[in-house]
């Protein structure tokens, strides 16, 4: 007998097609509010910000599904949707409307099997969740993990970095300002369930920890934390 094959449910050029509805969409979010709301005094709040997180979400929870076994498609399409309402909807209704928003695409831009929408539109739905992870399916827990853990690593440290000007400190409160992205990368372990998840989030925090070090070294005067 012999091994069954499953065919991608999305083309690579379907996919590219939602990657450009999705940057379309956030940044016509933005340009319906008046003066740009909150999105021109949080730079990592603006479209542009959300869609790299977005393509980094997409990345992080295609390498845990892989991994996992998990339904890559699946993955991949909910965390490309999974922010779509995050500028233009409260935050605890982002993960709702970004789901309504899955499902029109997906009904009306394809021929793809009701289970496979279903299954897109709840990992979306489901993706701000905070409860035990056993209470999700496995792609909704792949979305999850990836989401939490694009805050860690160089990424989270860049991120805080660049709040320290929007809070008027100096550089010597960076080794505190990382530490928080240590303390984030802690939680994030904590959180993770599935192997491929833990060991990014373990390799990530790594990394942040040997740059709070390197800067208490290399900065003169700066306390350790």
């Amino acid at each position: 007998m012999g091994i069954e094959i499953k065919e991608s449910a999305v083309s690579d050029e379907a996919f590219e097609e939602m990657k450009g509805f999705v940057s379309d969409y956030l940044a016509a979010s933005v340009e319906a509010e008046e003066d740009g709301g909150r999105m021109r005094w949080y730079p990592w709040h603006s479209a542009e910000y959300r869609f790299n997180h977005t393509l980094n979400v997409v990345d992080l929870a295609t390498e845990i599904a892989d991994r996992e076994g998990a339904d890559v498609d699946v993955v991949r399409v909910a965390a490309l949707f999974h922010d779509i309402a995050k500028l233009e909807a409260a935050q605890e209704r982002h993960a709702d409307e970004g789901a309504r928003v899955a499902r029109e695409y997906l009904d009306t831009r394809g021929d793809y099997p009701q289970s496979f929408v279903e299954q897109v539109t709840q990992s979306v739905r489901d993706h701000s969740y905070q409860g035990p992870l056993d209470d999700v399916s496995m792609e909704t827990q792949c979305l999850i993990e990836a989401d939490v853990l694009d805050k860690v690593g160089a990424n989270g440290a860049v991120l805080m970095l660049l709040r320290m000007g929007y809070e008027s400190r100096t550089h010597m409160d960076a080794n505190e300002m990382v530490e928080r992205v240590v303390e984030r990368g802690h939680d994030a372990a904590d959180r993770v369930q599935s192997d491929a998840a833990e060991s990014i989030a373990h390799q990530r925090l790594k990394r942040v920890v040997w740059f709070r070090e390197w800067l208490e070294e290399e900065v003169p005067g700066m306390d350790p934390v």
